[in-house]
């Protein structure tokens, strides 16, 4: 075993702040890797030393895996954490790392590349008896798509053989729909992956999106941390999570568990990984893939087990062995996480990149933010538009809820645009409520007309009068002067009226 004496960051966002402040629990120093748009990032500031690594776009700096490595190199660091997205999953980064003799926090080279492939994984997920959603094993082109689309049946998902979080992936309701959607989804996987090929899968009907947090060690252990409900998703991604699911009973606890860790054990797997189960209404799970790094709602299983899932890389790392058996882990109470993007979710959730103008984040028994930017923050248009995420805990699921609602309704953000407004909506939702959902949910609750308070024409006329107000103000007072006497948290009190539509 040894004791890492520095560790590299290669991400950026609230991940890589979260990675920094369990580098900080452990008392090892953290370097931040950044491009141009991020010089004046939070997790630049968060970390002990930054070093910079390219221009804005992605592929020219954090995708950029000399670059990192020399910044490795150049500030003394014999480890790297690679957050989530960007390089977290490229098997070619992990096995860079381990040439240099560089730790890559996370599983071995080949672990990556045998679940990055998602039909190499169904075939893994077979062999060790796990049942995987039916559909096919190897990834299918030319005319042996059709012929498989209707030995499968329709409807269907056309998947990124490469892919994840829901790039490359299109639903196909019938046989006419198949040619355009496999040109779409082979254009959009070769774009994000450079990997055209595409496999299928049969659709559950009324699914529910159950992921199941696993630990396997250097020394032959593996535990599973319970399950995660991600459910309410939008285009394919998750936007609301919970722990334990409401679905789950006991027994399929149980057994879920017990899958996924026989999983872990059949292929060696090492550190922190998730495996992603499809449960229909006969309530039998089905393998989805497995997601091999820190997942963005890993924050609701630490708020029921109590344990730090980030320190728990860095140790599994450094060789130690996992600090408790199967038998010491608990659910305690109920744990939901929002995650908060700067997206104009009444425009089908388009992003909405600009200053943040001001920011008051909620507090109070139970809460957890974890953020990546701060008041007077620039957004940058070249990442994911994840701002923060809000995690609520209470003794129980009802208790939970009543925390995050809340919470919401504290946590105001000017600037731009965000999820909050829709958040507030899924809390306050009967179905979510009774935990009477699935993956449908955003798109149903989509279509259901706006509640009374939400009525576009009030919307409207009070954003009119906001506007109206500020606009007079400033022509009335100079850049320079005092103020006019009015507190902006009385002006956030206004435009909370309104949401975050201004």
């Amino acid at each position: 075993m040894k004791t890492f004496k520095k560790i590299l960051v290669a991400n950026r966002g609230e991940i890589a702040v979260r990675v920094m402040r369990a580098c900080r629990d452990l008392g090892i120093p953290s370097v931040a890797v950044y491009s141009e748009a991020d010089r004046k990032a939070l997790h630049v500031r968060v970390a002990d030393e930054a070093c910079a690594i390219g221009p804005a776009p992605s592929r020219e700096s954090y995708l950029r895996i000399d670059r990192v490595l020399e910044a490795a190199t150049k500030t003394g660091a014999d480890a790297i954490h690679p957050g989530y997205g960007f390089l977290a999953e490229n098997a070619a980064f992990a096995r860079a790392c381990e040439d240099a003799g560089i730790a890559f926090i996370g599983p071995a080279s080949g672990s990556i590349e045998q679940m990055g492939e998602k039909t190499s994984a169904r075939r893994l997920a077979v062999e060790a008896g796990v049942p995987v959603v039916p559909g096919t094993l190897e990834p299918v082109a030319g005319a042996a798509i059709a012929r498989e689309a209707e030995r499968i049946g329709f409807p269907l998902m056309l998947k990124a053989a490469a892919g994840g979080g829901g790039k490359g992936l299109r639903l196909v309701s019938g046989p006419g729909e198949l040619a355009a959607a496999v040109e779409r989804a082979q254009g959009e996987a070769l774009s994000a992956f450079g990997d055209d090929r595409v496999y299928l899968e049969r659709v559950i009907v009324k699914a529910r999106h159950i992921e199941v947090q696993v630990l396997g060690d250097h020394h032959g252990n593996a535990v599973h941390l319970f399950e995660r409900e991600c459910s309410i998703q939008r285009r394919h991604q998750k936007v609301v999570e919970e722990s334990p699911s409401p679905l789950l009973t006991p027994e399929l606890r149980a057994r879920m568990g017990a899958l996924a860790v026989a999983f872990v054990k059949r292929i060696g797997y090492r550190n922190a990984g998730t495996l992603e189960f499809l449960v229909g209404e006969d309530l039998e799970p089905c393998f989805l893939e497995m997601n091999t790094r820190i997942q963005v709602e890993h924050p609701v299983t630490e708020m029921v087990t109590g344990r730090d899932l980030v320190q728990l890389q860095i140790r599994i790392a450094q060789g130690e062995p996992l600090p408790f058996a199967q038998e010491d882990l608990e659910q305690r109470g109920h744990a939901i996480e929002c995650r908060i993007y700067a997206e104009d979710p009444e425009r089908g959730f388009l992003p909405s990149p600009g200053r943040l103008l001001a920011i008051r984040t909620p507090g109070g028994p139970g809460l957890r933010e974890d953020s990546g930017v701060y008041e007077g923050f620039e957004v940058p248009v070249h990442y994911d538009s994840l701002l923060s995420k809000l995690i609520a805990h209470g003794a129980t699921r009802a208790e939970a809820i009543e925390r995050m609602r809340r919470a919401l309704s504290e946590y105001k953000i000017l600037g731009v645009r965000t999820t909050l407004p829709f958040l507030v909506r899924v809390m306050r939702h009967p179905a979510f409520v009774a935990g009477d959902f699935d993956t449908s949910f955003v798109a149903r609750m989509a279509a259901e007309p706006a509640a009374a308070d939400e009525d576009p024409w009030r919307i409207g006329l009070a954003a009119a009068a906001i506007r109206c107000l500020e606009d007079r103000r400033a022509t009335r007072h100079s850049p320079e002067a005092s103020g006019d006497g009015i507190s902006p948290w009385t002006r956030a009190g206004w435009r909370s009226q309104v949401g975050s539509r201004l």
